[in-house]
């Protein structure tokens, strides 16, 4: 479908939509299934921009997690020799998943800021632009397991047969992704704030979530507090198949599909909640 489809589709949602009124989500899946063709486009451009004049084209997106991997291999590799043999790979199978989260939360709470223009101009599902931020975001997390994938045939670190696991792993961090993004988003839309505060919090996320190092390391007593942070269950379901070669142990996995479709389900019930006065504060 093309974009222009996808706009005159978008005044057939002006017409079903009462000013102020949340839309049902099950409208909204009709009306971003109407907008196929825009939400193609808007992954595109996103892809497309990001990438634009650059010689290493998505290698960029590695180069960052590169430099942290050789800085805490450096530091911590001997540490943790005997607990993470081939540091370089117990790292970034955690990392790329904890970057992806990162990176499609903050910029999703631009995302409806940047596309203000378009959203006063035509009237389009708004949960779009922090879909096609998750989406673009998924398909540099699958660029970046290649790249990972590479570096692990180089140091000599085994390719297991779990890898097949990996797409549910994916579909479950995205999930939970997408729902804590869409939360933020409409938060950023009312508070500005809210996004210098998650970019300030997220180094230290990063230190809070056994990415870094083991949680063996952390002692048995304060380990249920370490638990409490969601992204531990996200990290470990796409560390363990790629690192590990086990698949996740049925604690993990429960606990992954229940905040994932929690944080769908919370974060799409405050998005439609705030959506109806997006328009007033862009």
């Amino acid at each position: 479908m093309s974009t222009a489809s996808s706009f005159g589709a978008s005044h057939a949602l002006v017409r079903r939509t009462v000013a102020g009124e949340p839309l049902r989500w099950t409208s909204e899946l009709r009306d971003l299934r109407a907008h196929a063709g825009l939400l193609y486009e808007l992954v595109h451009r996103d892809l497309t921009v990001r990438y634009k004049r650059s010689v290493l084209g998505f290698l960029w997106t590695m180069l960052h997690p590169l430099l942290l991997m050789l800085i805490f291999t450096v530091v911590f590799a001997t540490m943790f020799r005997e607990r993470a043999p081939h540091y370089e790979t117990y790292f970034l199978s955690a990392y790329v998943a904890w970057n992806f989260f990162a990176q499609t939360t903050v910029n999703a709470m631009a995302s409806v800021a940047w596309n203000g223009p378009l959203m006063k101009r035509v009237r389009v599902p708004q949960s779009i632009f922090t879909l096609s931020i998750a989406i673009s975001g998924l398909v540099n997390v699958g660029l970046s397991l290649l790249v990972l994938f590479a570096i692990m045939l180089v140091v000599g670190a085994p390719l297991h047969a779990t890898l097949w696991f990996l797409p549910i792993s994916l579909l479950l961090v995205g999930l939970f992704t997408f729902g804590t993004a869409l939360a933020l988003t409409a938060a950023s839309i009312f508070f500005g704030d809210v996004r210098e505060m998650v970019q300030a919090g997220m180094p230290a996320l990063l230190y809070l979530t056994p990415i870094i190092y083991p949680i063996s390391i952390i002692p048995d007593r304060f380990r249920w507090l370490i638990k409490l942070n969601p992204l531990v269950y996200i990290v470990e379901i796409v560390r363990d198949p790629i690192y590990y070669g086990i698949l996740p142990t049925p604690e993990t996995l429960g606990v992954s599909i229940v905040i994932s479709l929690g944080a769908v389900c919370i974060g799409w019930m405050i998005f439609r909640h705030m959506a109806p006065r997006f328009h007033a504060h862009l």
